[in-house]
């Protein structure tokens, strides 16, 4: 409770980000928001500091993904932009980022002051019109008297929308004093109710639809994750005993022990003993779908859409029909409280509803083959088995985020990847984010990173990020010679698909590791990750920061990648 009558504007905003579970704060510094900085501490919020506003804005994404709610905060111009391709990603997956932009005072706006930063064309509203289209709303803190109701407006859009949020914050509106009296009563962040007739009648049809089902099964995607549903998911998997599946982007989501998981639907790509069982099905309740190209298979989902009950955070979809403004929060909850669970079936005595038996057990090949190479098909069920519970999981986009996909994991587990946005780089500002977050949360949980040699290269800095703030991320370095996910699809042999080779054992030394706390391993061979993930306590510990250099073959991927590299050429190519 503030004991203070007034507040500058930016102790207001910081108390109400503190409100909302943030404790660290992204961003770089410049001359437009320096004043604002100041106020950080004595608002119980830490500042991070990254090297350049792009992996900000990734490492926000990470925080937030383990958090619920992250900030970000860049200078006018020059800063806010460069982190824009991060935040479009965050908007593109449902990632809630507070973006708060210090920008040129009032006065300086209104005159059309020649000032660095801008286009010298006098227009401030320029870099804000490029925000808009990726920023779920946007508050303009020009007015000290209105300040305190659109921080709020902003913050609460920004939490029930899973959307970024755009704020400026005015050089000469920072310190200026305002109520404190709103702070005594936090933010309201429910959602709005359903319509009680509409959602009466959504609900009476799903029942129905279920009860008449004989095989029908629960596919859960990213929304449901980004939208905070998986409470209820949980216990409608529990207590309904359908079988729960996952997509790519929403790994993580059910726990892969659950005896009613039956793994990763991707379409086509699954393996086929999923897809028999999710096509085979009779009903689908589809709960935060994303059915992006590589989310799906590349759109190859052979399921029935007059069979599929579609939840939404918005909307509701059964079979062709559509019912706006239904959010699935609510719904799901009166769904699990209506349903007479005795009278749902499980398939019939000789077509049972069963999911697929999942393990980590490598593929019969692969356990055989007469090699040390370490391909793709034995290392990532290997990673499986070595995995503990509650462990953060980060896989850049290319071979590592379709390879996870084939490690089962033990309970607990958070999964973070891009698949739909898809940048390059994104996993190693985001393994820095995500990783104090878990330090923030509980300190014992493991942040593991896998991340390409190629993909390393766009945002290595943030490794210095991580040792400056004492995190302790194993970090996996896959030595492939290059863009092994773009020779894939295109250039096989191209010279644009090569990277310079950098000696990835100095990188930690060269970004001011301080000797014993930290360590290097180079694996090339079965036999070395075997006796890492077995033999080395200390490794599996995580007790400070550990880069491991990977060696895997340039043109080996995982068998969903091959697949979806293939189709996605074919499609590049249609006219």
């Amino acid at each position: 409770m503030s004991t203070e009558k007034t507040v500058p504007v930016v102790t207001y905003l910081f108390k109400r980000l503190h409100e909302l579970g943030i404790r660290s704060v992204h961003g770089v510094p410049g001359d437009f928001n320096l004043v604002a900085l100041d106020y950080l501490p004595k608002a119980g919020l830490n500042w991070v500091g990254n090297c350049n506003e792009l992996n900000a804005g990734y490492a926000a994404d990470g925080y937030a993904r383990i958090k619920g709610l992250s900030a970000l905060i860049t200078t006018f111009g020059v800063g806010e932009l460069s982190a824009l391709a991060a935040v479009g990603g965050a908007c593109s997956e449902h990632v809630p980022i507070v973006h708060i932009v210090g920008v040129p005072s009032t006065k300086s706006q209104k005159s059309g002051a020649l000032l660095h930063h801008t286009l010298g064309n006098g227009d401030f509203t320029v870099f804000s019109q490029m925000s808009r289209h990726i920023s779920e709303t946007m508050a303009f803190l020009n007015d000290p008297v209105t300040a305190g109701k659109e921080i709020d407006r902003a913050l609460k859009a920004c939490y029930t929308s899973s959307k970024p949020v755009y704020i400026t914050l005015p050089t000469d509106v920072v310190t200026k004093e305002i109520s404190a009296e709103a702070l005594n009563t936090p933010i309201d962040l429910s959602l709005d109710p359903n319509n009680p007739e509409v959602e009466a009648d959504v609900l009476e049809t799903i029942v129905k639809e279920l009860y008449s089902a004989n095989k029908a099964v629960i596919l859960v995607d990213a929304c449901a994750v980004r939208h905070r549903v998986l409470d209820e998911v949980h216990e409608l998997v529990d207590k309904s005993l359908l079988p729960v599946f996952v997509t790519p982007m929403s790994k993580s989501a059910i726990d892969e022990t659950n005896p009613r998981f039956g793994g990763v639907y991707v379409g086509s790509v699954s393996r086929p003993d999923v897809k028999e069982v999710v096509e085979s099905s009779d009903l689908i309740i589809s709960m935060g779908a994303l059915k992006s190209d590589f989310n799906s298979g590349s759109f190859t989902y052979h399921i029935s859409t007059k069979h599929t009950v579609e939840l939404h955070s918005n909307h509701v979809k059964i079979g062709y029909s559509i019912y706006p403004d239904i959010k699935m929060k609510h719904l799901l909850r009166k769904l699990i409280d209506t349903l007479d669970f005795k009278k749902l079936h499980h398939g019939s005595e000789t077509s049972k509803a069963e999911p697929p038996q999942l393990s980590n057990e490598i593929g019969a090949e692969e356990a055989k083959a007469d090699t040390e190479v370490i391909s793709h098909a034995w290392f990532w069920p290997r990673v499986g088995q070595w995995l503990k519970p509650n462990d953060v999981i980060v896989t850049e986009t290319g071979t590592s985020n379709f390879g996870i996909l084939e490690a089962r994991f033990p309970p607990g587990v958070t999964a973070i990847s891009q698949v739909l946005w898809g940048s390059i780089g994104y996993s190693v500002g985001a393994a820095q984010g995500a990783a104090l977050a878990a330090y923030e949360m509980d300190p014992s949980r493991r942040v593991i990173l896998f991340v390409g040699d190629g993909s390393l290269q766009l945002t290595a800095q943030e490794i210095a990020t991580m040792m400056r703030h004492k995190l302790k991320p194993i970090i996996f370095v896959i030595n492939n010679e290059g863009y092994t996910i773009e020779r894939l699809i295109h250039g096989v042999d191209a010279a644009y698909n090569d990277i310079t080779a950098w000696k990835h054992t100095q990188l930690l030394e060269t970004f001011g590791a301080k000797e014993g706390e930290y360590k290097n391993f180079v694996i090339k061979t079965r036999t070395e990750v075997n006796k890492l993930f077995e033999q080395d306590q200390e490794f599996s510990s995580a007790p400070y920061i550990q880069l491991v250099e990977l060696f895997m073959p340039k043109l080996d991927a995982p068998r969903s990648l091959q697949v979806t590299a293939r189709v996605t050429a074919e499609r590049n190519a249609q006219m």
